[in-house]
């Protein structure tokens, strides 16, 4: 029931915006679950734009920001059915679904943000691409959602010990939990509009997430421990609906993946802009971060995620392709 008032809802706002597209002949509506000026939802801003002036008006986008057509669960189930668009994601809500994402959102499987971009910007990307479209999905163009580390209301998290026993949300995926797992804690899938109030209220005892998420949600005013650990650089992924690229002519469907791919290196400069600003007003709070931790522990204790999730020969000839890519 929930999940078709969900979809009306978003019909509804679809109907509201109606007069405003009215010089378009399509209007593309497109999620996300951040807010209004966060990197990936002005990326995909500035994409609607060059598709709007490449299309000589035709073709126009409205970004639903702020979760507005629901938590990213939901809205790809909607965007399956054509009823969202475009859906800018994290990788992870993908994992069960397309087994390929599972590779990327593998703790430490990328050693920098440079060495994920020249996996994502290679064949490697393309292939991952292309398997999410058997599923429902346009593969179309990744985006920078920088280096996520562990932060909590509790104490300063320095070593794997420290995090035994500890409730910690993840994104709702088989990897995050079983990463979790590995390192003592105890996983607690939730979806990240719940994450402050969890916080809050102890419901939770910390998550994991990047500098702008955990600035921008106000994360850090409940939750003052931040540990640089970096165990995830996992990129975000911008996903078209099938059946709404299926209406779409092929020198159309040209136009929006070429417009998606523009707008690749606007959010990768706007993020790194971002991020700093997000660090340093958190630093400005108080916020206690642990800028220096050994990573060996954390790595080794993973052996068993990649284990279960990297399990079939197609899967783990990904990974060593990735960790192969210089």
């Amino acid at each position: 029931m929930k999940h078709y008032r969900t979809i009306i809802g978003a019909l509804l706002a679809s109907a509201a915006l109606a007069g405003a597209a009215g010089a378009c002949e399509i209007t593309f509506k497109s999620s996300d679950t951040h807010p209004e000026g966060y990197p990936t939802v002005a990326a995909v801003e500035k994409m609607g734009e060059m598709l709007k002036e490449r299309s000589n008006g035709r073709l126009c986008v409205e970004v639903y920001h702020s979760a507005q057509l629901g938590e990213e669960k939901d809205t790809i189930e909607q965007t399956k059915f054509g009823v969202i668009d475009f859906n800018r994601v994290s990788m992870g809500p993908f994992n069960n679904l397309v087994e390929e994402t599972k590779v990327v959102s593998l703790p430490f499987i990328f050693r920098g943000t440079d060495h994920m971009h020249r996996v994502m910007d290679g064949p490697i990307g393309d292939e991952i691409l292309a398997a999410f479209e058997p599923h429902g999905y346009v593969g179309l163009a990744y985006y920078d959602g920088g280096s996520r580390s562990f932060y909590n209301r509790e104490k300063p998290i320095k070593s794997v010990e420290d995090l035994a026993g500890m409730k910690v949300r993840v994104m709702q995926s088989d990897v995050f939990v079983d990463m979790m797992t590995a390192l003592g804690a105890n996983a607690t899938p939730m979806p990240f509009g719940e994450v402050y109030s969890g916080l809050q209220t102890g419901v939770i005892d910390g998550a994991e997430n990047n500098w702008p998420s955990y600035e921008s949600t106000g994360h850090y005013e409940v939750a003052g421990y931040y540990t640089l650990n970096q165990h995830l650089i996992v990129p975000e992924v911008l996903v078209m609906s099938k059946v709404s690229w299926d209406k779409l002519s092929p020198e159309d469907q040209a136009l929006v993946r070429q417009a998606a791919k523009d707008s690749v290196p606007i959010n990768r400069e706007l993020w790194a802009e971002r991020e700093k600003v997000s660090e340093a007003k958190v630093r400005a709070a108080g916020v206690q971060v642990i800028d220096t931790i050994d990573k060996a522990p954390f790595i080794a204790a993973m052996a068993p995620v990649y284990e279960r999730h990297a399990n079939t020969p197609k899967l783990k000839s990904l990974v060593e392709r990735i960790q192969a890519t210089e």
